[in-house]
């Protein structure tokens, strides 16, 4: 009697274990389902600005667009799982630990930057490059633009080959940006290089505290009613 009861509980502990990993990939495939509507709505929302006629050429592009974000995400997540391991297995060893992942964000920046001029070629082979442009300003949320703007406004006594550099260093950052996995490592790109472009005009003799101090006066100004 009492092995049977011994039995009876053992099936029962098998068929617990069973159910949890039911659930468990039934949760995984909800939030899989979850994050995919997500990136085709952010996708569809990028993809709505490009003035795309062509219903099948739009789609197209959606999802490639879509394909690019999914693809970053799993390139990040197999990196975030190789961390684990390396810890997980190398903790003891600083020194190896550290030789690992320095090894690995090698690895993963190469797979980002082939996927990057990929991803690149292939909206080229669709869109002009005025529309090329608008999708990456769509995944960095303008901040390129504003931000130029912003200098502009700040600083309007500004030369044409400084207005030039500033501009060449925005669009470089938003190269980086659009590759970063989360929204504030996006605008942490954008900060290092207005880090750049602020060193660099110093450099030229301007007080950016100052122009940055003038400038909201100018704001404020502009804003308060005039009797």
């Amino acid at each position: 009697m009492m092995k049977r009861i011994n039995l009876l509980a053992l099936a029962m502990f098998f068929v617990s274990i069973a159910v949890t990993e039911v659930r468990a990939q039934e949760q995984s495939a909800d939030k899989q389902l979850a994050y995919q509507k997500m990136i085709n709505q952010r996708a569809y929302k990028i993809t709505a600005t490009l003035g795309i006629a062509d219903s099948a050429k739009f789609y197209r592009v959606n999802r490639i667009i879509a394909n690019q974000y999914t693809g970053l995400n799993d390139i990040y997540t197999q990196r975030d799982q190789q961390i684990k391991e390396v810890k997980a297995t190398a903790a003891d060893n600083k020194d190896a630990a550290k030789a690992r992942l320095d090894k690995l964000t090698a690895e993963v920046q190469a797979k980002v930057d082939k996927r990057h001029a990929l991803y690149l070629d292939s909206l080229s082979m669709l869109l002009s490059a005025e529309q090329v442009d608008k999708v990456k300003d769509g995944m960095t949320y303008n901040v390129k633009n504003v931000t130029y703007k912003a200098y502009n406004q700040m600083m309007p006594d500004l030369t044409a080959e400084q207005k030039s550099q500033i501009l060449q260093w925005l669009i470089e950052a938003r190269e980086h940006s659009m590759d970063a996995e989360t929204s504030e490592k996006k605008h942490a790109w954008f900060g290092k290089y207005k880090g750049r472009i602020n060193n660099y005009l110093s450099k030229a003799g301007i007080d950016m505290k100052k122009a940055e101090a003038d400038w909201q006066e100018r704001i404020k100004a502009q804003a308060t009613p005039k009797n």
